[in-house]
């Protein structure tokens, strides 16, 4: 899937999450995700589990069967470049810049040297 396809795919996606009037907070309580993987599913960030998606065709009666299908396929990662100017984006990344340092710190001190641990038990 190129960068155009993924695009349309996430724009059909918001649309369909817009017309049910929605949060991202609503559609992860309904489904048991968090908001945040919610948003990343729709944006194709991440990729949709067979068991999951069930509870998200329920969450959204309007999704159709293709984009649940697309959904499930793995995604392709990538980001706009302009991303960084947006101020929150901005914003986010200086805070990392800012204290990840110390944050990698304390991960590796409760959870021992590398990130895979920790993602382990998100």
């Amino acid at each position: 899937m190129d960068s155009q396809s993924k695009h349309t795919i996430s724009s059909r996606l918001q649309a369909v999450k817009q017309k049910s009037g929605k949060s991202y907070n609503q559609i992860a309580e309904e489904t048991g995700l968090t908001n945040v993987y919610v948003a990343q599913l729709l944006k194709r960030q991440a990729q949709l589990k067979t068991e999951t998606a069930p509870k998200l065709r329920a969450a959204l009666p309007e999704l159709p069967e293709e984009l649940l299908h697309e959904m499930m396929k793995p995604p392709l990662r990538s980001y706009d470049p302009n991303l960084i100017q947006e101020p929150t984006v901005y914003r986010l990344n200086e805070a990392v810049m800012h204290f990840g340092e110390s944050i990698k710190e304390i991960i590796n001190e409760e959870f021992g040297d590398g990130i895979y641990r920790l993602l382990l038990l998100c």
